[in-house]
C-alpha cells in the first residue's frame, strides 16, 4: 500500500543538519505514526513520504519553509521560570518546553533571572536546511475514528 491521504504511516527517521551532524533520531525506539493528509506532519516530510511503500528508505533535504519555518526576528517573550520544563537550572542557549494554549512549544533561553526568563519563540531548528533519512515501516488504511479525530491511534500515534 502506498502512502496517500487517510493512511496511517509508521516511519523511522534520522534528522541531520547542514554539516551532516545528527540532530535527532528515533533509532532504537518505536516508529513514529501519523495520519497522512491531515496536517500532522511537516509539509516537506509529508510530501516526501507521499507515494512511498513499507520498506522504502530514502533521504530528502528540505528548506526551512517546509520544516520548522524561517526564523523571525524579534520573536521573544518574557515568561515565568516556573513555566519552563526540561531542566532544573537554566542558562542562555538551553532549550526549554513551554506549555501554551496551543500545546507544547520548544523555546531557546536568551536570558534568565530568578523569576523570569526571556525566550526566543522560534523553534530551535527554524531557518535551517535539514536532511531527513526516512524509512517507511508500515502503511495502512486509517480507521473511520482516526479520520474523524484527525490523527493516528495506537503505537507511535495518539492514545486516548
Amino acid at each position: 500500500m502506498q502512502v496517500a491521504d487517510n493512511t496511517v504511516v509508521q516511519f523511522n527517521y534520522i534528522l541531520k543538519g547542514e554539516n551532516g551532524e545528527v540532530l535527532e533520531s528515533n533509532a532504537g525506539q518505536s516508529p513514529l505514526a501519523y495520519l497522512h493528509g491531515h496536517r500532522n506532519m511537516m509539509t516537506g516530510v509529508e510530501k516526501a513520504l507521499a507515494g512511498k511503500e513499507a520498506g522504502e528508505r530514502f533521504s530528502v533535504t528540505l528548506p526551512a519553509a517546509e520544516t520548522y519555518g524561517e526564523r523571525k526576528d524579534g520573536l521573544t517573550q518574557r515568561v515565568p521560570v516556573k513555566h519552563l520544563t526540561g531542566a532544573s537550572r537554566w542558562r542562555p542557549g538551553m532549550t526549554a518546553v513551554v506549555h501554551t494554549d496551543q500545546g507544547h512549544r520548544q523555546v531557546t533561553i536568551l536570558k534568565v533571572g530568578k523569576f523570569m526568563a526571556e525566550v526566543d519563540l522560534n523553534h530551535p531548528l527554524a531557518g535551517r536546511t535539514l536532511t531527513f533519512e526516512l524509512e517507511v515501516v508500515a502503511v495502512r488504511p486509517a480507521s473511520e475514528e482516526e479520520i474523524a479525530h484527525g490523527h493516528a491511534h495506537g503505537e507511535g500515534g495518539h492514545h486516548h
